[in-house]
């Protein structure tokens, strides 16, 4: 997961994510060389795919490892599959120590600490909630940027869809039985998850942009980071495994080399292609391919006001993404025609 940078918002967020569906900053806005070979309508299906099937693969992988294992093999996986790409492209690894500094602070808030709380939080909730609970982000991302972000001015659309997704959250959760049979810990982490998404996200466009590097050597580097943090943290609070049981290992290294690595390709080719806006759409189709997927394939069970309450997320997310010509105008940074 997300997001994107992931893997994570519209036009703010680095990918590697996952459980999100963010768009870059750092992604090269011209347009591809070259025509690719599957249309960008098939692409966008399979990254909505990948993404919503992450929190599933997340609870799997659980079943076999501890959390800090599960996310340690996806950032191994997810880096292994960028660092191949980038030996194809022959991208170069950024130069600067302060660069290097970013992209560790950058991983932590993005990878490490995301990847982990939503590993965490599946211990003790089902996948569909973890899926929902990541749909907030968009959510947080408004919050934040009206404060961080000078650009980013509130108006009532944006304000009103804050309002609205956040009673969609109380409604998913069940304020109004008392948040009853609710797990809070869990809950309570995969939100932060959600949360952090948006700060690391803040904290890149603020300091990464305009480096010289390019987004997927840049990305690629913050993946590296993430995988050292986490093998210099498991071995202090897990022991070995006793054994690589089948699905739970597939799962991660899926998550990892699908979710977290091929993602992030699919999403830079999606963004260069059609643009930013229309790539962060497949943020709206995460939670609902993960309510999905929990309750067919895991059994999970779903009440009546876990895809009311989705819905209701989504609608405002989208809302907070509204963004009027004229804040378009005074956003920095190059723009592109998009396609729909």
């Amino acid at each position: 997961m997300s997001a994107p940078p992931a893997p994570g918002t519209p036009a703010t967020a680095t990918p590697g994510t996952k459980q999100t569906a963010p768009v870059s900053p750092l992604a090269d806005p011209a347009g591809p060389t070259g025509r690719p070979a599957l249309d960008w309508r098939l692409r966008f299906a399979a990254l909505s795919l990948i993404w919503g099937f992450s929190f599933l693969l997340i609870k799997v992988g659980t079943h076999g490892y501890a959390p800090f294992q599960v996310t340690l093999g996806r950032l191994l996986s997810g880096t292994a599959v960028l660092a191949l790409a980038m030996a194809v492209k022959r991208e170069r690894l950024p130069r600067t120590a302060r660069t290097w500094g970013h992209l560790a602070v950058a991983a932590f808030l993005l990878n490490a600490l995301p990847f982990s709380l939503f590993a965490y939080a599946e211990l003790t909730i089902p996948s569909t909630l973890a899926g929902i609970c990541n749909a907030t982000s968009p959510l947080w991302g408004m919050a934040l940027s009206l404060v961080a972000l000078s650009e980013d001015r509130p108006t009532r659309r944006r304000v009103a869809g804050l309002g609205l997704g956040f009673l969609g959250v109380l409604t998913v959760l069940g304020a109004w039985q008392g948040f009853s049979g609710l797990d809070f810990s869990g809950t309570a982490m995969a939100l932060l998850a959600s949360l952090s998404y948006p700060v690391g996200w803040i904290y890149v466009r603020r300091t990464l942009a305009g480096t010289g590097s390019s987004a997927l050597s840049l990305t690629g580097s913050q993946l590296f980071l993430g995988t050292v943090q986490l093998a210099l943290v498991t071995p202090l609070f897990t022991s070995a495994p006793d054994g690589f049981p089948l699905w739970p290992t597939l799962s991660v290294v899926a998550l990892g080399a699908l979710g977290t690595g091929l993602a992030v390709l699919l999403q830079y080719g999606l963004v260069t292609e059609v643009g930013p806006t229309t790539a962060q759409m497949v943020t709206y189709f995460i939670p609902v391919i993960a309510t999905a997927a929990g309750v067919a394939v895991l059994g999970e069970q779903l009440s009546w006001n876990t895809p009311v309450g989705a819905l209701v997320v989504l609608a405002g997310a989208a809302l907070t993404q509204n963004r009027s010509r004229a804040t378009e105008a005074r956003a920095p940074g190059p723009r592109r025609r998009e396609r729909s």
